[in-house]
């Protein structure tokens, strides 16, 4: 807090002179007259406050103290609500890149720093950066949105770019650059989930025998049959399976980076740490590959990096996501199948899942979602389908149940 009333005016006197002047912090200001000049003779009186920076701003010059008083009262208040920047202007590239690098970046994930900098300069710094972060208006973040909306971009990208900037300022507010969080005043844009392209149970089936013998043929049935994602699977290694048991741990994913390489991370949520059960097929196909990797592992001798992966290259080492994807169309491709992203495996999972009638919990958890809303969120379009059938199920019950009352009342009537 700046103390406003509580400030003495620090207008050196005879007997103040020689003493050593106290250091004024950050929020203090400080009042005093200028030596007799031409300058100073119609405005004598000087205001200062001290930044955060530990550096001296002149409020003004005034005529009299009561004058410089008020304006320095003034001062102080709009430095502490922030509602002023008294330093030099500093602009929103500026604020932004010192907060992503040096806020952000030591409290956050590899990859999210690298999408928070892809978000930042190819979307919000060009159109935003040169304006003084002060004199930010939500009326330019909303014309932003809505370039950004002409421009195709994606309602995730967009809404993206509104939380990441909501966060911004608001370390902003706290750090007294700004008064207000005026993102507050911008409507939220809709992060719309489109309706994903899945395969039906029929054509999961022709891409599974597709891939016998390929060498991605354990890596895609794994897919299938259990969602995981394409990074956690390419940082699986043996030690997460247990084949006599029949189970896994999800326990870290992988992804390459354009000038960081390989970053491999623990899963983002708790319930991302997951156990699954492999059926007795799955178990087979596991065996048989790791047979084939201890085969390639001897033709490679000194060139093997023991890294205990599942999947990875001839030389041991991790694989590239973008390699397997490309080797994955080709095979969709090669099986007559609609060309969906790799993702959209995990969707085709979840959804022959539900429409077999398994409990949306019992999906959740397989997915690793760290709540089920999030799944109810991305799946509730198959619901419906599901609803009606356990609706006819429950008539079809209640019908038969109301026979069985009927014939056993027939019954009673009978004996009497």
């Amino acid at each position: 807090m700046a103390h406003h009333d509580e400030q003495p005016d620090s207008q050196p006197s005879e007997s103040s002179q020689g003493r050593r002047k106290k250091r004024r912090g950050h929020g203090e200001g400080s009042i005093f007259e200028r030596k007799s000049d031409r300058k100073s003779r119609k405005k004598p009186w000087v205001a200062q406050v001290t930044l955060e920076t530990g550096k001296k701003k002149t409020v003004g010059y005034f005529r009299t103290r009561q004058e410089a008083q008020v304006a320095l009262r003034k001062a102080l208040n709009e430095l502490e609500q922030g509602t002023v920047l008294l330093g030099r202007d500093q602009s929103v590239r500026d604020y932004l890149e010192h907060w992503l690098e040096y806020i952000q970046k030591p409290s956050i994930r590899v990859t999210t720093y690298i999408l928070y900098r892809r978000i930042l300069h190819k979307h919000i710094i060009p159109a935003l950066g040169d304006i003084p972060l002060r004199r930010l208006k939500p009326e330019q973040i909303e014309r932003l949105y809505a370039a950004k909306r002409e421009e195709g971009l994606a309602a995730k990208t967009i809404s993206s770019m509104h939380s990441l900037l909501h966060t911004a300022l608001r370390d902003a507010v706290r750090r007294n650059k700004v008064g207000r969080n005026i993102l507050e005043m911008v409507k939220a844009p809709r992060a719309t989930s489109p309706e994903r392209p899945v395969l039906t149970p029929e054509q999961a089936v022709r891409l599974i025998r597709k891939v016998k013998e390929h060498s991605l043929e354990a890596l895609i049935l794994l897919a299938v049959m259990t969602g995981m994602r394409l990074g956690e699977l390419l940082a699986l290694r043996w030690q997460d399976i247990d084949l006599e048991r029949g189970h896994l741990q999800v326990r870290r994913t992988v992804s390459y980076k354009a000038g960081y390489g390989f970053i491999e991370t623990e899963t983002k949520t708790r319930k991302g740490k997951r156990s699954i059960v492999l059926l007795p097929p799955v178990i087979e196909t596991l065996k048989a590959h790791q047979a084939r990797q201890l085969e390639a592992r001897s033709k490679a001798g000194d060139r093997w990096k023991e890294m205990d992966l599942v999947f990875c290259t001839r030389n041991g080492n991790f694989l590239i996501d973008s390699f397997v994807r490309r080797q994955y169309y080709r095979l969709l491709e090669q099986a007559g199948l609609p060309r969906i992203h790799f993702h959209d495996l995990r969707h085709s999972t979840a959804t022959i899942l539900l429409a077999l009638g398994v409990n949306i919990k019992v999906v959740q958890e397989l997915l690793g979602h760290s709540h089920v809303n999030i799944t109810l969120g991305i799946y509730g379009h198959v619901l419906p389908g599901m609803q009606e059938e356990a609706l006819q199920r429950m008539g079809r019950l209640l019908a038969l149940e109301g026979e069985q009352e009927e014939q056993g009342e027939q019954g009673t009537e009978l004996s009497e």
